[in-house]
This record gives structure tokens, C-alpha cells and sequence, in this order.
């Protein structure tokens, strides 16, 4: 593999740019920008701003940039490992500074989740964010990138997959230029049965009914984590989606209640479930099925709500435009969202 990487010496080229290295949160009341589409041709920054990501990996993140017609372009300090971490967070926020302020790059698109965000919410530099507004996609941890970038600096971002996926499915790249490279105004997803086995799973309607909102969500253990922080998001009058994997539903029943008890959730319009993959407990344990422990919480809140929509952990997922205007149809299994 033959590496695109570039400033190596990071830290002196953050000063060159006029950046320190670190800038404090800074309270803010901005109206909602959209960044500039993206092109076939433009350069996208790959960042790893949680988790470390594997060689192979990266491998896929070339080639699934590459084969929607982008330039992927990297820093050494996404290709670290630092326990549980990428890197420092010193270094993973100079690197999405870095990312921020060269004009070169047109797009920023996360490798791999994992966890990490949230430890440099407060310190991103958002004044930065705010002024050079720019596609950023992501999801799982990421989630708190949405947030924070939208309540911080106003910026609209993009709930989708993180670069290193597996190479991106015909389903989701199609998605993805949907999103990124056509003109239409409008985009309908029908919920869609997987092609991989694996995670296949009929669509439900939990509550049946209508409902229009602006978009907001993303991975379940995130927004229940943020939840009374400065950064959490609000769902009143908005459609809120949500996906998880690989926890039990005592862990989502107990994230569920954070949000019933510490955000103003019940006033949402609408809830988009993805498939919780592997959040199935063990026959030999005591425990209720998950889907009796999403409904349960369906039944607290009583608005429309759907359950194995294509976000998430799955092979085939759709991208989503955070704040987006989106009609959710409960008894279709369909969302309606204005680009």
C-alpha cells in the first residue's frame, strides 16, 4: 500500500495556520450551515478521532474513498495505536484541526468509531469548525461529533459509514452518491432486508402514524452518555434515530431510562430504530427479549416508531443528514428526508 500522508510535523503546521494547538469550548448561537457538496475528484481527510484503526482497514478506507471518486489523503497520527485510543488526545484533535483548516481537503470522513470523542468535546476549537464548515461522516462514537459540532458551530454533518467498513455495498455507496452527488431535493428510503444473512431481519412497526421533524440521533450508548452534558442533543418536535450493537437489553433498557429521565425525549415527533445486531440475551439467562425491551420503551413515549431500519452496524446503511427535514411513515416503514 502506498501511503498518502502529509505534515509530518503536525504541531508546527497547526502554528503556520494560525491554531493553537488546543482552543476552549466556546458557547455559541449559530444558524445552521451546510457545507459545500462534495465532487468525484475532491480530497477527503481521513481522521481517526476514537479508536485505533487495523492496516486492512485503512485498506478499505482507500478503496471505498476511491471507488466513489474521492481522494483520500491521511496524517501518520490516524495510523497509531495508543491503547484503546488512536492516539493521544492531544494528537487526535490536532489532526481534526489540521483536518479543519487546510483548504486543500473538501471533506472529512471518520475511519472507525470505537471510543474517544467525547474526551475532546471541550477542547475542540469550534470557532475553526464554524469558519471552514465541511462534510464530516461518521457514525457509532461519532455520534458525539454530530452533536457537538451542531451545537457548537452550527454545522450539519452526516450520519453514515465510517470509511473502513467493509468495502461499501452497493446499496450504501448508491446511497451515498444519492446524498453526496445528485440534485434531487428529496430522498425516500423503504426500510431494507440485508443481503447478508447475518443481519437479516423483517422491518416492524412499532407505533403506527405519521411524523415530520428535523433529524437527529445516532448510536444508542452515545446519546444516553451525553445525556446532561453541554453537548446533548434536544428531541423535542424532532425525528430521532437510534442504532446499537452487541449490547444486552438490560445495558439498552437502562440507557433508555437515562433518556426518559435526563432529556426532554418523550416530546420527540417520531423513532427510527436501526437493527440492534447481536443485543439478543442468552437463552439460559433471565432476561426480556430485546424487542420486548425497545417496546416498552415505545409504549413511554407513544409516537410513531419503526424498528430495522437500515442505519448502523449493518452491511447495507443509509447516510443521514443531521437536522435534515424528514417525514417518517410508521406504517410503511419509509423516511422521506429534504436534502
Amino acid at each position: 500500500m502506498k501511503r498518502r500522508t502529509f505534515n509530518k510535523g503536525l504541531q508546527a503546521s497547526l502554528l503556520s495556520l494560525g491554531l493553537a494547538p488546543v482552543q476552549s469550548m466556546q458557547a455559541t448561537n449559530y444558524s445552521l450551515k451546510t457545507p459545500v457538496a462534495l465532487n468525484p475528484g475532491d480530497k477527503v481527510g481521513l481522521i481517526a478521532p476514537a479508536g485505533p484503526v487495523a492496516a486492512e482497514k485503512v485498506v478499505n478506507a482507500i478503496a471505498n474513498m476511491q471507488n466513489l471518486g474521492l481522494v483520500p489523503v491521511y496524517n501518520d497520527i490516524a495510523l497509531k495505536k495508543q491503547g484503546y485510543f488512536s492516539a493521544s488526545d492531544q494528537e487526535r484533535l490536532d489532526d481534526l484541526h489540521y483536518m479543519f483548516a487546510n483548504k486543500e481537503i473538501k471533506g472529512i470522513w471518520c475511519l472507525r468509531g470505537g471510543y474517544g470523542c467525547t474526551r475532546i468535546l471541550p477542547h475542540i476549537n469550534y470557532d475553526l469548525v464554524r469558519k471552514n464548515p465541511k462534510v464530516l461522516v461518521g457514525y457509532s462514537d461519532i455520534t458525539a461529533l454530530h452533536h457537538a459540532f451542531y451545537k457548537e458551530a452550527g454545522l450539519k454533518t452526516y450520519h453514515g459509514p465510517v470509511a473502513s467498513s467493509q468495502i461499501f455495498s452497493a446499496f450504501t455507496a448508491d446511497n451515498l452518491r444519492q446524498v453526496f452527488f445528485s440534485d434531487q431535493k428529496e430522498v425516500e428510503i423503504l426500510s431494507h432486508e440485508q443481503e447478508d444473512e447475518t443481519y437479516r431481519q423483517p422491518a416492524l412497526t412499532l407505533y403506527s402514524g405519521q411524523a415530520e421533524g428535523r433529524l437527529t440521533g445516532g448510536n444508542l450508548t452515545l446519546l444516553s452518555a451525553m445525556a446532561g452534558t453541554s453537548f446533548a442533543p434536544s428531541y423535542k418536535n424532532k425525528i430521532v434515530f437510534m442504532e446499537e450493537i452487541g449490547e444486552k437489553p438490560y445495558r439498552i433498557d437502562r440507557m433508555f431510562t437515562q433518556l426518559l429521565q435526563a432529556t426532554d425525549i418523550k416530546k420527540a415527533r417520531g423513532i427510527i430504530f436501526g437493527l440492534f445486531h447481536d443485543c439478543q440475551p442468552k437463552p439460559e439467562e433471565n432476561s426480556f427479549t430485546l424487542m420486548e425491551t425497545i417496546q416498552d420503551f415505545v409504549e413511554k413515549v407513544k409516537i410513531p416508531a419503526i424498528y430495522g431500519f437500515p442505519i448502523g452496524h449493518v452491511p447495507d446503511m443509509v447516510t443521514l443528514p443531521m437536522d435534515a427535514i424528514a417525514t417518517l411513515n410508521a406504517d410503511h416503514n419509509s423516511v422521506v428526508y429534504k436534502r
